[in-house]
């Protein structure tokens, strides 16, 4: 169990969390919610112990151990595979160990220790996670510095969830993910063993992975039992409740200073607005509901109608090296009314097609045609990161917008950022001062501030937390021009797109269904390419011949070989005098899993046949 007791913790003046207890049992499945800013890193922080609280405790079960996904593995030529197998830091010493021990008895205990951990599987369980998180098999043995940083925050991901901890935090764990990788991972954590405490805006991932909502904002933290949809529902029951008893209270208060206002001057009555004087002072005042939803904005509507299609790719080849395309033969158009989202794993191309759309990256055959008044807004996830952060979003609109009006009046500047939250101190504040959400925004009204007929937004979602996510679903649903947009989030993508692309094997097709269908095609695309990697495997041993259907009796007599085999590499691994050849004893180890392997497979022959 982790205990969170009285905890209150402070940074200068602000009070984060103050005063908060939270009990949470083994095998609860967690979702950490709340505003952008209202301090849920800042309670992993103090969980893991990397922060410590001003105030209360924070306890676990003894024997337990913590992980988290590591944000600082070093620079490193290691294998991915061994970077995921180090993470078990116990299995790794014993490894170690068994490389330099003399001593048959300890080495015994070494690899008894190994057993107990099922270290020989370790390998398999170790690629299944890589490659469930988008790597390649070539993949798992190439160096880890190799990898971008996205893959790197995989590779970390892969390494905490290998540990397999009784109590694992997980910080946005889909930011670096694609739409494959996070419907692998809503499966694995929905069945995950242990603890799970996660901080995610994917209200869908939510949905299929928590049982439990601790709910962090304005310093408390409360407890909700089911997931993110029954939180919402409570929540806004309770809202309910709270701003009727502030009605009932204010109103009662309004009486009480009426009195008081009435007869304090009065003698005979003095005594009695004295008295209420005094309860008013003492009086809980019930907070009223504060509307904190995330700041509603919209998107400028297209000032002109163009004709259909806005957009002509004619059997273009798309890619950055001549020869070596990265698209084939793309022929697809995009009309005024068109709302389009592209499917398809990370590497695919499909941040390459937004470029050729916006016309940041040309066609290396075929063409693509525009319309001549044709205006597009294009977001892009690393825009971010080019803001001149020094600078203001009043100065850098202003700029923006001179470009097109030089004479542009400065009510018409802070009106295009008013439309997206900006006030005038927000609007005049430090860009590097705002938050990551905040930065998002700017980026929409900079993309959009001519009122663009065609929208394209590559992972618009990344920095907004779930109340932004859903006033950007909403000013995009009230937009009248076309949007073409990828994103990871499932829930985006149901509610904005009406048409899906699919991205895949160089080539752009239309997918016809919704993402359940979708789904269904990545799983049998990934049975088809390990049946494809398993054939080629097996290729050379194959037999020219079909192998006949083999009878119960046969598979019993392998059942009795291999059971027989088995008992004696037990009685061989029983005797200490083994472990005077530590060579000898790994190798009967070895054997003895794969004996072990085989008689389970044999095993299952049986009851199917």
């Amino acid at each position: 169990m982790l205990s969170i007791a009285n905890l209150s913790y402070k940074i200068g003046a602000r009070t984060i969390i103050k005063d908060s207890s939270i009990n949470i049992m083994d095998g609860w499945k967690v979702g950490v919610v709340g505003q952008n800013g209202a301090g849920k890193s800042t309670l992993f922080k103090l969980i893991a112990g990397d922060l410590k609280p001003d105030g209360g405790s924070i306890s676990m079960t003894l024997r337990q151990r913590m992980g988290m996904v590591r944000q600082d593995i070093p620079e490193t030529d290691t294998a991915l595979i061994d970077i995921v197998l180090a993470a078990n830091e116990e299995m790794a010493a014993l490894w170690k160990a068994s490389e330099t021990e003399q001593d048959p008895n300890k080495l015994g205990e070494i690899y008894e220790k190994l057993g107990d951990m099922d270290a020989y599987a370790a390998p398999a369980k170790a690629a299944t996670l890589l490659t469930g998180l988008g790597f390649k098999e070539h993949q798992l043995t190439e160096p880890f510095s190799s990898f971008s940083g996205g893959w790197r925050m995989r590779v970390a991901l892969a390494a905490a969830l290998f540990v397999e901890p009784e109590v694992l935090l997980l910080d946005e764990p889909t930011n670096h993910l694609d739409l494959e990788a996070i419907m692998w991972l809503e499966n694995y954590l929905s069945n995950y063993p242990h603890t799970l405490l996660i901080i995610s805006h994917d209200r869908d991932m939510l949905n299929k992975c928590i049982d439990h909502v601790i709910h962090v904002d304005k310093g408390d933290l409360t407890l909700y039992t089911g997931n993110y949809d029954t939180f919402e529902r409570e929540r806004a029951m309770r809202l309910g409740l709270q701003q009727k008893m502030h009605e009932k209270q204010q109103a009662q208060r309004a009486h009480m200073q009426s009195f008081v206002d009435r007869f304090k001057a009065k003698a005979s009555k003095a005594r009695q607005a004295q008295s209420r004087m005094k309860a008013l002072e003492k009086m809980d005042i019930v907070d009223a509901v504060i509307a904190d939803r995330a700041v509603r904005f919209t998107f400028p509507n297209p000032d002109s109608k163009i004709p259909s299609p806005m957009i002509s790719v004619n059997h273009a080849d798309i890619g950055y090296t001549e020869g070596n395309p990265i698209l084939k033969r793309v022929h697809e158009n995009i009309d005024l009314d068109d709302r389009i989202a592209l499917l398809g794993a990370n590497g695919n191309g499909k941040s390459t097609l937004m470029k050729l759309i916006a016309g940041k990256l040309g066609a290396m055959k075929g063409d693509i045609v525009r319309s001549s008044k044709l205006r597009i807004g294009y977001f892009s996830q690393h825009q971010t990161e080019e803001l001149d952060v020094e600078s203001t979003p009043y100065r850098e609109m202003r700029e923006l917008m001179a470009k097109k009006n030089p004479d542009v009046k400065e009510h018409v500047v802070r009106a295009k950022l008013g439309a997206f939250g900006f006030g005038r101190d927000l609007a005049d504040n430090q860009i590097k001062a705002l938050s990551g959400g905040e930065k998002a925004r700017l980026l929409f009204a900079f993309m959009s501030f001519d009122g663009p007929h065609l929208l394209l937004l590559d992972e618009p979602t990344n920095h907004l937390d779930i109340d932004a996510r859903e006033a950007l679903v909403q000013a995009l649903n009230d937009y009248e021009g076309a949007i073409v947009i990828v994103s990871h989030d499932p829930t985006m993508v149901e509610r904005v797109a009406d048409r899906l692309w699919i991205v895949h094997d160089s080539k752009v097709a239309d997918f016809e269904g919704d993402l359940e269908d979708y789904r269904d095609f990545i799983i049998q695309t990934a049975r088809n390419t390990k049946r494809q990697e398993r054939d080629k495997k097996d290729k050379p041993q194959k037999q020219s011949k079909p192998t006949p259907k083999r009878s119960t009796g046969e598979i019993e007599a392998d059942i009795e070989r291999l059971t027989a085999e088995k008992e004696k590499l037990e009685a061989k691994l029983a005797d200490p005098a083994l472990y005077n050849d530590p060579k000898k004893a790994a190798e009967l180890q070895k054997t003895y899993t794969r004996i072990s392997k085989e008689l389970e497979d044999q095993e299952a022959a049986f009851l199917a046949a």
